[in-house]
């Protein structure tokens, strides 16, 4: 009940934002349509503002979670145009803040002292505010300057909501949607609860800022800002205060002389460089989140912060890309779609032929253009129209990845359109690949596993003679048997109970039915009771819905 509530809540902002017709527009909701044309909030709609404000106020009321696809549209002005990127940049660090008392209580307990004993000096105006935290100027004893991030009080109970109302979602469609094998909207659901909650930490989010430091320590294209451990914790971290100009300021980067060619070429290295080389990458690259340092205007530097949501990946995925994007570069489309099927992100039986011809007619024409000629959110809807031709599986261990290609790309396209993504990219990537796959590759991984297989070496003859034994004695089939037989008898043990459910579930509702139509002849209204009749009716049809429900739901 709380989730349908909350759905209706969602519902009930976008109609009062004037954005009922996102809702109207989809399938499900069309036969409402009518509904939405004798809306009541259309009648006393102001027009002062317009669909670009509404959209950004409406993101804002429904909150974090909300905000976070805000800011990523804020990335696309190729996809959703100059007014409505506009106004959805003051998402990245403009969100309405929280009162300052609230956020001096916060500081003050968790330091354990006084505001007063734990800084030199204290801005009370916050420098901005974001979906998850609020960012504020102060000075420690030492006269150091540093910047102090505070999550937002009750946001946990307000995302945790939404993740359940998204997860509720996603099981209806894992149940009902045909494409839900391929797309695993459960899996990408759970991965953006484990993403979104590691973002609340920020003792981890510290934890994350000191990794990339030591990743780039020394380098000349970007700058992490040093954190003061003795400062943070779990709703408080302090931090280096950092000056620069927001990557999305053209005007001010262009008056300080900055080289955009470069600063667009290091953004495409530093990513392939957190991806490949360190296999870390930050995975929340808006424009908020990223600076530009005026010290060296030819050879300028980036200075990053916000670290709550960080990205790897597994061996295998590392490899795959990397072969993948090899490929893609030297236009070796058969290549692609080869690695494709032995990945298992397409089924085995796939022609590989095919497969080859689709993915050239995508991707052939992008060959040879400067980034502004290239739109990444058109290849990617013709990709995702080719997957689905193919029944390629969604990978959603790679969902961050994919978003962090998307917010570089359209920084990129901001600041230098001319840009050749593909000759930047494909010497580091072929670069990487002969360290990783090629003879000192296996020289490196010989000097890295040598103890292990020393010390395991004289234990393999046993090992292998008690394997060939259970084979001989058929004890891994009748072990594997076993196996199925339970997982068979808990999915019996679940199916009953979804018919339980859903027998009670339909006589509750029934027995309300019933108790309603009797209405005027029931013995039970006496004296004043005229409502006694529909509420227990009502008491007895909303346990009977919600068992109906989650019977169906249940997995």
């Amino acid at each position: 009940m709380r989730n349908l509530l909350r759905l209706i809540s969602i519902n009930f902002t976008l109609a009062r934002f004037g954005l009922d017709e996102v809702v109207l527009s989809l399938h499900f909701y069309r036969p409402l349509y009518l509904l939405g044309k004798i809306n009541p909030f259309n009648w006393f709609r102001s027009n002062d503002l317009s669909e670009a404000e509404r959209l950004r106020l409406c993101i804002e009321s429904l909150g974090p979670i909300f905000i976070k696809f805000g800011q990523m549209m804020a990335t696309r002005r190729d996809l959703f145009g100059d007014d409505i990127t506009d106004e959805l940049e003051k998402l990245l660090d403009q969100v309405p803040p929280f009162p300052w008392h609230e956020a001096r209580d916060i500081i003050e307990q968790q330091l354990a002292m006084p505001l007063e004993k734990a800084f030199k000096k204290f801005d009370e105006n916050e420098i901005a505010s974001a979906s998850i935290a609020q960012v504020y100027a102060a000075q420690l004893p030492d006269g150091q300057d540093v910047i102090v991030k505070i999550v937002r009080p009750g946001i946990e109970h307000r995302i945790r909501q939404d993740i359940e109302v998204l997860l509720l979602l996603a099981k209806m469609a894992d149940r009902y949607w045909d494409e839900a094998k391929r797309v695993k909207p459960i899996q990408i659901v759970r991965e953006f609860e484990t993403t979104i909650f590691n973002e609340l930490d920020l003792v981890r989010e510290a934890a994350n800022a000191s990794e990339l430091r030591r990743n780039f320590e020394g380098s000349p294209d970007l700058y992490v800002p040093f954190v003061h451990w003795d400062y943070c914790r779990s709703r408080v971290m302090v931090m280096e205060r950092i000056h620069g100009i927001p990557v999305t300021d053209i005007k001010q980067l262009r008056a300080h002389d900055i080289n955009f060619e470069v600063l667009s070429r290091k953004g495409v290295e530093i990513f392939f460089t957190q991806v490949f080389r360190h296999n870390y990458f930050h995975a929340d690259m808006h424009p908020g989140n990223i600076f530009v340092s005026t010290s060296n205007p030819e050879d300028p530097k980036y200075i990053a912060v916000d670290f709550g949501i960080m990205g790897s990946l597994s061996t295998s995925d590392q490899r795959y890309l990397a072969e993948n994007f090899a490929a893609f570069f030297n236009r070796d489309y058969r290549r692609v779609a080869e690695l494709h099927v032995d990945s298992g992100w397409v089924d085995r039986d796939t022609r590989i032929d095919e497969f080859e011809a689709a993915i050239r007619s995508v991707c052939e024409p992008m060959f040879e253009r400067p980034l502004a000629e290239i739109s990444f959110g058109q290849l990617l809807l013709r990709l995702f129209q080719t997957a689905r031709t193919f029944n390629m599986e969604i990978q959603p261990q790679l969902l961050l990845l994919e978003k962090t290609f998307l917010h570089i790309e359209g920084i990129g396209r901001q600041l230098y359109p001319q840009l050749d993504l593909w000759d930047t990219a494909k010497p580091f990537i072929e670069l990487w690949l002969s360290e990783q796959l090629g003879t000192r590759a296996l020289i490196k991984g010989l000097k890295k596993n040598l103890p292990y297989i020393a010390e395991h070496l004289p234990d393999l003859p046993q090992l292998a003679f008690k394997t060939l034994d259970r084979i001989a004695n058929d004890e891994l089939r009748v072990e594997l048997r076993s196996r199925q037989i339970d997982d068979l008898k808990r999915e019996i043990r679940q199916a009953n109970r979804r018919n339980i459910r859903a027998i009670i579930g339909a006589s509750f509702v029934i027995s309300a039915s019933i108790i309603l139509g009797l209405d005027g002849l029931a013995p039970i209204m006496v004296g004043s009771g005229q409502l006694i009749v529909p509420l227990l009716s009502a008491a007895l049809a909303i346990p009977g819905i919600y068992l109906l429900i989650s019977s169906y739901l249940d997995d």
